[in-house]
């Protein structure tokens, strides 16, 4: 199978390239138009490999999606490319807009001019698999139940909104068109090439230099965690089997307050790299909370783990040891980040709020 697939050098991206260019015999057409968060050192195991190849191109310039979809001519789509760090959609929500909005209709317009054109054997087993988050779904409370496939859409933040957008374009585009499509939620992921302004990474790297770790709020905010490589495996199954139509919530059942994270990531730093100034714990520091902060996310994976055969393999403190490791393994590239690109500074204050493009 041939998969032309968005945002394979950013961070969930770059792990399913991983996964397909290792583990199976698909070829990958990776589309990323390379933003602030994309790193081509992330495909660069599997970038000398035949079945693969990166063009830089936007998701938002139709005429480049259809010379793409006409000169590759796809099997299936995976569409990963997404603005999607919360802090960054409160103060640029245009940008989230642009990108997770009007780029997946060009993409879904695209998709559909050149499935038109497939003789009716390749048609019929098309498939045009997005990708989105569990935040369209809202925040929970303690004692509601996680969400599932059929829990209704009630998005928060201009992150979430947009992605909210993005799920019913593709759906409407199935429903209107015929365009087989289907969409994969998914709760929050950790892991490795994981840009350094999301909470697993930026307390990573921040403890290993001894500097705060910013906790929002009180830190009770819960959010339900997924090793990257896990979720990699459940997306490649899904455009293998996936039905159009359907939805696939994906998961590991592995919920944790933002505290406890913070609290496991110093206890596994201490282990691997002792500071002599004490427990890396001692650098906790409380901050304002997000504006709108969703209080709990999290996913009931039953249905997708049954219509895909797929389970989480990492639990979480054998995740957390691993992704540490890798941060004290490759500080050069995140410290090149620091000093180029993002410092660890604040994102998301209402001090910062507009709609620049």
């Amino acid at each position: 199978m041939k998969i032309l697939l968005t945002g394979g050098c950013g961070f969930i991206g770059s792990a399913v390239v991983r996964r397909l260019i290792g583990a199976t015999g698909h070829s990958v057409v990776n589309v990323d138009c390379m933003t602030y968060a994309a790193t081509t050192a992330s495909t660069a195991s599997v970038s000398s490999d035949p079945r693969y190849v990166h063009i830089r191109a936007d998701i938002t310039d139709g005429a480049a999606m259809r010379d793409i979809f006409a000169t590759h001519r796809p099997d299936a789509v995976m569409h990963l490319a997404a603005e999607s760090h919360v802090d960054r959609s409160i103060d640029r929500p245009v940008t989230f807009v642009r990108t997770n909005v009007e780029g997946t209709f060009t993409l879904l317009d695209a998709a559909r001019q050149y499935w038109s054109t497939l003789d009716a054997h390749r048609r019929e087993a098309f498939r045009f698999h997005h990708i989105s988050t569990d935040e369209v779904f809202g925040s929970l409370q303690p004692g509601d139940p996680a969400f599932t496939e059929t829990t209704p859409y009630d998005p928060r933040s201009p992150y979430s909104a947009t992605k909210a957008a993005s799920d019913h374009l593709v759906r409407a585009w199935q429903h209107t068109y015929g365009l087989p499509t289907f969409v994969t939620n998914t709760t929050n992921n950790y892991g490795f090439w994981h840009f350094p302004e999301k909470l697993i990474p930026l307390v990573t790297i921040n403890a290993i230099e001894g500097r705060p770790l910013p906790v929002y709020g009180n830190g009770t905010n819960v959010r339900d965690w997924l090793f990257v490589d896990d979720h990699a495996e459940a997306l490649v199954l899904a455009v293998e089997r996936g039905r159009p139509g359907e939805t696939y919530a994906i998961g590991a059942r592995q919920p944790r307050r933002n505290i406890d994270v913070v609290r496991t990531i110093c206890r596994v730093l201490d282990e691997e790299c002792p500071d002599p100034a004490g427990s890396r714990e001692r650098l906790i520091h409380y901050v304002t909370d997000r504006p709108g902060h969703d209080f709990r996310y999290e996913i009931d994976p039953s249905h997708a783990e049954a219509a895909l055969g797929w389970k989480a393999r990492h639990d979480f403190d054998a995740g957390i040891r691993s992704t540490v490791r890798w941060y004290l393994q490759h500080r050069e590239w995140w410290e090149e980040i620091r000093n180029r690109q993002y410092a660890g500074e604040r994102l998301g204050t209402t001090s910062k709020i507009g709609n620049a493009a």
